[in-house]
């Protein structure tokens, strides 16, 4: 079979989308990834790929919300040129976005997996997975899984171990980068570190002044040469670096391209890194890394898709913060880890060739594992394991793995996860609410179509329960999960009152296995 791969977000997501293109090809399928156009270099580094199908650019989707009239004669140009090049029997839509989805359906019509739209042009999902993974990308600190697993799920596949495997640069590409580094390193040079100063938001980049005074400890300890890396908006960065620091420093910000990013990452024994699309390349091309999660990023979901990776969190009870809202202490969280922390966690990793549990003064440090299913897991190395949020994390991730995966949700056998009195009374009170709710939505929904005043009860439940969870701190990204799939059974008596006894049973699991410290 002919599968398109459509991911049209940032090359960071389109890296991440290796592990599911893999499985497909495995199974004998002829898989072609369809991406935005100015990141073809990345879909490039996807080894599986039968083709590449580039699209012409943002503004070509941006077009889409606006001159319909245009947009609409170039998505058929486009799909008449994937008809003839490709011939696609299924689309793999991995971006939820409308202008996605309207191109999926174009494509193949009902023939999609992941986010589409219906034969009336409402949102559509092919599995609870493909939904749980958009309503997760809103509740970012809520969701247990690594968004290369949600990838995988929504993609249809997924049943065993993950394994993110890009192209590794050979040849003249990976010797010229050799080249360029020792020619402007200095000569003592023992080897190099990575360094990329930039992310997405100012706000979840570490400060410069830091990552200089982690690469001078490493020069001088180890005559560990700093390699900065980014892109050409982040040569200030690099300058505010070169202020801060005394040793030398081969400084590429600015000056490759995404292949030679890659090449130059094939030299590097460690990447330090804040949450970017860098940190997954160097994942996918089996590089280790020391990564530095602020503000919004948390790294049980964005965290690199490899073992022994070393994540580390401010240890501030405000991490991670919520989207879209004012930080009233100042993004204090970009202060919070100190330097030496990170130059220690360094230093350990170069003596013994792993990271290993132990102190991580003004950090939460976690390091990447798959667990016995195969799903990217974090365990703590600083003792963090037990707080109440990491708790929830692993308790929802046991269950929403066996809801989502529709098995028996198993309510008190197995393992138990304790809770301090002052997260377990308000959680346990809200649990008991939603059962409460959901069985007056299963009494309530027989009556509905035949009963006016009964309908408008109903609705007003279903409403409340939907408030209740989109409010929790715990589990807002069940609230959203809950509305699209309510909405999608609600023509459906049979399959509403199947969904509504779904959803008492994940309910119970969870409540069943909390236990009172």
């Amino acid at each position: 079979m002919k599968i398109v791969l459509l991911n049209l977000t940032r090359f960071g997501d389109l890296l991440q989308s290796q592990p599911s293109l893999a499985e497909l090809a495995r199974q004998g399928h002829a898989v072609a990834v369809a991406c935005l156009d100015n990141f073809t270099g990345a879909a490039a580094l996807l080894p599986e790929a039968a083709a590449i199908l580039p699209l012409p650019g943002a503004r070509f989707l941006a077009g889409l919300d606006g001159d319909w009239h245009g947009a609409l004669a170039a998505v058929d140009d486009y799909v008449g040129r994937v008809a003839r090049e490709f011939g696609p029997d299924v689309v793999v839509n991995l971006t939820p976005a409308l202008s996605a989805r309207l191109l999926a359906r174009r494509l193949c019509g009902d023939a999609v997996r992941g986010f589409s739209l219906d034969a009336h042009g409402f949102r559509h999902e092919s599995s609870a997975w493909a939904t749980f993974l958009e309503a997760s990308s809103a509740n970012r600190g809520l969701s247990p899984f690594n968004v290369v697993d949600l990838f995988r799920k929504a993609a249809g596949v997924g049943a065993g171990p993950g394994r993110f495997a890009l192209k590794r640069p050979a040849g003249e590409d990976f010797d010229a980068a050799g080249a360029r580094l020792a020619a402007a390193a200095p000569a003592d040079a023992a080897f190099f570190v990575g360094m990329q100063l930039g992310a997405s938001a100012a706000a979840r980049q570490w400060p410069a002044a830091s990552f200089a005074a982690v690469g001078d400890a490493l020069y001088e300890r180890l005559r560990a040469v700093p390699v900065l890396l980014g892109g050409p908006g982040e040569k200030e960065l690099a300058q505010h670096y070169r202020t801060a620091s005394r040793a030398p420093c081969v400084d590429l910000i600015g000056q490759t391209d995404l292949p030679g990013l890659a090449a130059i990452l094939a030299h590097v024994r460690l990447l330090v890194t804040n949450d970017t699309g860098t940190l997954h390349l160097a994942a996918g091309l089996d590089v280790p890394s020391l990564s530095i999660f602020l503000a919004t990023a948390q790294p049980f979901d964005t965290g690199p898709y490899r073992e022994g990776c070393l994540c580390l969190e401010p240890d501030m009870p405000c991490h991670p913060c919520p989207f879209g809202a004012p930080c009233p202490i100042g993004h204090a969280c970009r202060e919070a880890v100190p330097a030496q922390t990170v130059t220690d966690a360094a230093l350990g990793f170069f003596a013994c060739g792993a990271f290993v549990p132990g102190a991580y003064p003004g950090a939460r440090a976690w390091l990447s594992r798959f667990d016995a299913s195969g799903f990217m897991d974090m365990t703590s190395l600083s003792g963090h394991g037990s707080e109440p949020r990491a708790v929830w994390l692993r308790l929802t991730r046991l269950v929403l793995r066996q809801f989502l995966d529709e098995e028996d949700l198993a309510v008190d056998d197995g393992e138990c996860f304790p809770l301090p009195a002052a997260v377990y009374d308000p959680l346990r009170e809200m649990l008991g609410q939603s059962a409460e709710l959901l069985r007056l939505l299963a009494g309530q929904a027989g009556l509905a179509g035949r009963n006016a005043a009964m309908k408008d009860r109903f609705l007003g439940t279903w409403e409340r329960l939907r408030g209740l969870w989109t409010a929790s701190p715990h589990l807002g990204v069940l609230g959203r999960l809950w509305m699209e799939e309510a909405q999608r059974q609600a023509a459906d008596l049979e399959s509403l009152l199947g969904r509504i006894a779904r959803y008492a049973a994940l309910v119970a699991a969870l409540s069943g296995r909390l236990e009172r410290i």
